[in-house]
């Protein structure tokens, strides 16, 4: 399987997927974060042989805060980046192309600074954040209208 081409990208160049894949059948809109817009946000979009967006994230300095962040550090955690919006074209799954936009995202928040990285990720999507170093803390929660989530952290952004 060929590695997948990574570029930190303008958020109009993953828009697309992330409203197809994330917010599927939602008004564009669900799509649009409110951290699309801030300085210190960034973009990955991970490519295939043709060119296409296959898999993207957005990640953003974020620290961890509520129950996991009184776990892991007593309130005073390292510099954290969160991610969101991340994902890969159905079609493409299990291909490479979301943890490739996972890794480079993560290179790129260490680049800049951060100690570690967590996320809202989707129950459904444990065994893959594991797979990529990361832990679920605390306990289960519903994101409406998506479902079932976990925050999933790491230190591992190597």
């Amino acid at each position: 399987m060929p590695v997948a081409r990574t570029a930190v990208v303008p958020v109009e160049e993953i828009f697309a997927l992330r409203w197809a894949v994330l917010r599927t059948g939602l008004p564009r809109e669900t799509a649009v974060y409110p951290e699309d817009s801030r300085e210190s946000t960034f973009h990955i979009a991970a490519y295939d042989e043709e060119g296409a967006v296959r898999g993207c994230a957005t990640f953003f300095p974020e620290p961890l805060t509520g129950e996991a962040g009184e776990a892991l550090a007593g309130g005073a955690g390292p510099h954290a980046y969160r991610f969101r919006g991340m994902g890969s074209a159905p079609e493409v799954r299990g291909q490479g192309f979301g943890g490739a936009a996972l890794i480079a995202g993560l290179r790129e928040a260490a680049a800049r600074g951060a100690e570690l990285a967590w996320c809202n990720g989707r129950t459904s999507a444990a065994g893959f954040y594991e797979h990529f170093g990361f832990t679920a803390i605390g306990e289960e929660f519903v994101v409406e209208p998506i479902g079932p989530h976990y925050v999933f952290i790491t230190k591992d952004l190597a």
